[in-house]
């Protein structure tokens, strides 16, 4: 038998095309058809399967190896693409001649073959066109409003594939696409330029699931989600871009010279926020969250959320703001106007309303990010109910990034990072780079290493469109596209809105010093309001007339608002003068007895036939022998009590972190393994009716931090806990501290109880797992902005847990949590102190009984250091020396402190031990309000390691030795 006609790959297209001949023979063309229909024998020959429904008695033929390719092509269509192959690209050979003689009557003739290759090769051609645009459009694409001219790609161009346009008319588009009908496949790739080559490129080609590329080919092919406007919308759409560019030149002209970081150059990026809520609306949407830079804020929150121009006035004129709906706190400091955040309904197209809000952001541009994904998960659930679903579409994240920051700050890619993990998701958001080609003074090329801005969304796996801000038209349809994926594949998309800014990064620099032709060309570049406002003018749909008149209108609009605003007194309403920060009220954190007793055993309930390890198994049986009042608890096991008597009174809980799960030091286990099958189980999501979350962070903190920040202040009741591997890593989120977590209630009213759980203490294991940085919260803390401890006993660990969850005043929680305390035979708690006490910010020792006047010496300390200063040798010869532990550091206990040194009589000396440095620990805050309560006549004396710029020692050797000089110092021992 001679060699067959086709190889390995090419024999993939024909053999679709045989089949569907086997089917129905009208349904290919006539060429095809033809040879075809010389038998099943000759099919065979060829190197093809012959379907049975043609040949039953022909058992299937492999296909040959193939020879040496002579083009590569892609395959035009996913039909096509045969399974399992590694590559898009099948090869076309040059027929392979049969030996001379003449052929069997039932095979193909040697004209057949002609006909055949010729179209082969034809067809490979104009399939490789068709991948050429899909993959490479973009390069060719209209995307720079300044008019620089695209990159281009040789592939775009058919001689590179040796053929001509004329070439490709005598090839029917079905032979590539069945979809695409008998029309010549020249005709079908001109529209498929038009797609792909012109104020819209797309990059989708990169990604790892078929269907996606696929849906995606369709739906920009087919054009419905890019079709024109029709003349409502594009009425609608110069009033808008009338208002955004009103705004922006009336501020400038007002208020010369004042920050207001102008949105002008990508003045579409309002409209398509419009349009984006809409298509939200449309998908089931009920809320859409917003978070970006300052750049534009002013004009979303005037145009999009709703708030006045007085409000926005009020700013500028530094009037107080009266009942603004601006998130500016009755107290603290509030911020500056570009950083304020709203919350308001949003009118639709219909009538109908859903709620916007945009998140308050300081200067640290994209570290909103993680906030707005947090907030808008907590949203997704539409209650506390462990049975309620995480509804994704209920709410809607739309991520508004600068094109340098983007690109460069890895607060971007860690939150990318988290949009598909199963304790993050959100159902996809909208990504929109706002693409000043600048970012500050500096070129694109000075900022980024890849072509685009927008290049690090592909490495995870998002479809990326670019539009030029010049069109329109072109920006909305791409807001309808990335929508509609969002709504099927619930998942992220990019859009990157390629526009300028026509100023500088403020209002006051002058951007010409570093860019002078850039801005030079801007100077002469129109705005996208006048060449809409000419468009709608040439088409007869407003006059040159009629666009001014609405000028006139939002000119007027703004005017009026002015004059209400200077006409204002400038002094505050009387109920907004001498606000006082709440103080946190006692709370009731005991849980009776009888229920602790059911809950123990709920918290280690297995389902039946579950393994658990054995070594574990030991442990946590541990939990359950004799457990009655005096039954004496570890850290973990009151910290599961605590979680599981709040999800019995309604309170949902959720806990992330690196090996959260678990727990770094292998204490907690809420999540059990099955040993056998490796099935999780979690006891706690079966106990109460709220829901109970448990997840293992990535390998970050910024991220997450911000994460569970927003999660928190977007939740109704929830108890919202991180916690850090060791506590020294929680200074990677710096940023999430200092801007959301310490000063988001002052600067925004931004109220949140999320706890921080930071283990910390010197244990000699070196200086990055010793300090959590407790001096750096303690700075942090005032007007009551948080809470700071650092409990030494798993019944006060408890207590608190309880207690943040259940006051009704939202702050932030900082825990400096133990270690080796963790399995100390000291540090335990009888059950009874879970169902009887509270947290007490000051703890007494248990131990001077009723000889408190032989007391001369009061050592007062918090957390571990407590147990070493406890277990020295000598301290059973100490009668006069007393140890109390200062366990709620802020808000600073003052009256439980005077009480206690008061309750000493005879006291000579009062002592404050840490283990950290003079310069770090809690020293420098508490030795001045310590001074506040210790009386003048008597020596307070502090004890720390000497100043130092690193929390500990490296060597075990110097650590234990600072330790015990530490003790003996604080007990009196030595000088």
């Amino acid at each position: 038998m001679s060699e067959p006609l086709f190889d390995q790959q090419n024999a993939a297209y024909v053999q679709l095309l045989y089949e569907e001949f086997s089917r129905n023979p009208e349904s290919v063309p006539e060429a095809w058809r033809a040879f075809f229909s010389k038998g099943p024998k000759a099919a065979a020959d060829a190197g093809l399967i012959v379907p049975e429904t043609l040949a039953p008695e022909y058992p299937p033929v492999a296909p040959a190896a193939p020879a040496k390719a002579a083009v590569a092509a892609p395959p035009a269509d996913p039909d096509a693409r045969p399974p399992g192959a590694t590559t898009p690209w099948p090869a076309v050979e040059e027929a392979v001649e049969e030996p001379a003689g003449s052929a069997p009557a039932d095979t193909p003739t040697a004209g057949d073959q002609e006909t055949v290759q010729r179209l082969l090769r034809v067809v490979a051609k104009g399939a490789a066109l068709v991948q050429a645009l899909r993959e490479h459009g973009h390069q060719m694409a209209n995307l720079d409003p300044l008019g620089s001219e695209p990159p281009g790609h040789p592939e775009l161009d058919p001689s590179f594939f040796g053929t001509t346009m004329e070439e490709l008319e005598e090839i029917p588009a079905s032979v590539i696409n069945p979809r695409w009908g008998d029309e010549p496949l020249a005709g079908v790739l001109r529209r498929l330029h038009d797609a792909y080559v012109g104020s819209i490129g797309y990059e989708f080609e990169h990604l790892e699931d078929p269907d996606k590329v696929r849906w995606l080919w369709e739906k920009v092919e087919e054009g419905v989600l890019t079709r024109p406007l029709n003349e409502e919308e594009k009425k609608r759409l110069l009033i808008r871009l009338t208002e955004v560019e009103g705004l922006e030149h009336f501020l400038h002209r007002a208020y010369l010279g004042q920050k207001r970081f102008s949105l002008e150059g990508t003045d579409m990026m309002v409209p398509m926020l419009d349009q984006a809520v809409e298509e939200s609306a449309k998908s089931g949407g009920r809320e859409v969250i917003i978070g970006m830079a300052h750049r534009g804020r002013l004009n979303v929150l005037a145009h999009i959320l709703g708030v006045s121009y007085r409000e926005l006035l009020e700013g500028f004129e530094d009037k107080p703001l009266r009942d603004t709906s601006l998130s500016i706190p009755r107290r603290g400091t509030g911020d500056v106007k570009y950083h304020f955040g709203a919350d308001l309904p949003y009118r639709l197209a219909d009538g109908s309303k859903v709620n916007v809000s945009l998140t308050p952001n300081p200067s640290h541009l994209e570290f909103v990010n993680p906030v707005v994904e947090g907030l808008v998960r907590a949203k997704q659930f539409s209650g506390p109910d462990k049975d309620l679903p995480q509804e994704l579409d209920r709410v809607v994240p739309i991520l508004l990034h600068g094109d340098a920051a983007f690109a460069a700050e890895g607060i971007v890619a860690e939150t990318l990072n988290l949009s598909r993990l199963e304790g993050y998701s959100t159902g996809g958001t909208l990504h929109i780079i706002v693409n000043n080609q600048v970012g500050f003074t500096a070129k694109p090329t000075e900022g980024r290493s890849t072509r685009y801005s927008s290049d690090l969304a592909k490495g995870y796996d998002i479809p990326v469109f670019h539009v030029n801000a010049d069109d329109p038209e072109a920006c909305l349809a791409t807001v309808r596209l990335a929508m509609a994926y969002r709504a099927r594949f619930h998942d992220d998309v990019v859009i990157d809105l390629i526009g300028y800014r026509r100023h500088g990064h403020n209002e006051g620099d002058e951007p010409s010093y570093t860019q002078p032709g850039q801005y030079q060309t801007i100077g002469d570049h129109p705005t996208v309001r006048t060449m809409w406002a000419e468009r709608l003018a040439d088409e007869g749909i407003v006059s040159g007339e009629g666009a001014e008149l609405i000028q006139s209108e939002v000119a007027r609009r703004l005017r009026e608002a002015q004059d209400r605003v200077r006409d204002e007194p400038d002094e505050p309403p009387p109920d907004e003068e001498g606000l006082e920060a709440e103080q946190l009220q006692p709370v009731d954190t005991r849980v009776s007895l009888d229920a602790l007793v059911r809950l123990n055993d709920e918290a280690l309930r297995t389902p039946e036939g579950f393994t658990v390890h054995p070594k574990l198994g030991r442990q946590l049986q541990r939990r359950v022998y004799e457990f009655g009042p005096d039954f004496e608890v570890e850290w973990a096991h009151a910290e599961t009590l605590a979680f599981a008597s709040l999800l019995e009174d309604g309170v949902p809980i959720r806990l992330s972190g690196q090996d959260s799960e678990r727990g770094t030091f292998s204490q907690r286990h809420l999540v059990l393994h099955d040993a056998e099958t490796g099935e999780e189980h979690v006891p706690l999501e079966h106990v109460g009716t709220a829901r109970f979350e448990a997840y293992n962070s990535p390998l970050t903190e910024t991220a997450v931090l911000g994460f569970e920040y927003g999660y928190e202040v977007g939740s109704d009741r929830d108890l919202v806990l991180w916690e850090a591997q060791f506590g020294d890593f929680v200074n990677v989120a710096q940023v999430i501290i200092d801007q959301f977590i310490a000063a988001g209630s002052v600067k925004w009213g931004q109220a949140a109880r999320l706890t921080l759980l930071l283990p910390h203490g010197h244990e000699g294991q070196g200086p990055e797992h010793t300090s959590a940085r407790l001096e750096r919260f303690l700075q942090l803390s005032a007007e009551d902005n948080m809470s700071v401890a650092y409990p030494s006993t798993p019944a006060q660990y408890f207590h608190l847990l309880r207690r943040q969850a259940l006051t009704p005043v939202a702050r932030p929680l900082i825990v400096m949590t133990p270690k080796s305390l963790l399995r100390h035979p000291k540090a335990t708690s009888t059950v009874s102190q879970l169902a009887d006490e509270g947290f007490h910010s000051v703890l007494d020792d248990p131990s001077t009984g009723d000889r408190r006047e032989e007391i001369t010496h009061l050592t007062l300390c918090a957390g571990k250091l407590y147990y070493e200063l406890e277990t020295h040798p000598r301290r059973p010869d100490l009668t006069h020396v007393a140890i109390g532990r200062v366990e709620g550091l802020y808000p600073f206990p003052g009256e439980a402190l005077r009480e206690l040194v008061g309750s000493y009589p005879n006291l000579k000396t009062v002592v404050w031990a840490q283990e950290e440095p003079t310069n770090q620990g809690a020293l420098a805050y508490i030795g001045p309000r310590l001074r506040s309560v210790v009386p003048r006549s008597i020596p307070l004396k502090p004890v720390a390691r000497p100043d130092r710029a690193s929390p500990a020692e490296g060597k075990a050797k110097d650590h234990l030795k600072e330790q015990k000089r530490i003790v003996e110092e604080a007990l009196g021992l030595r000088e």
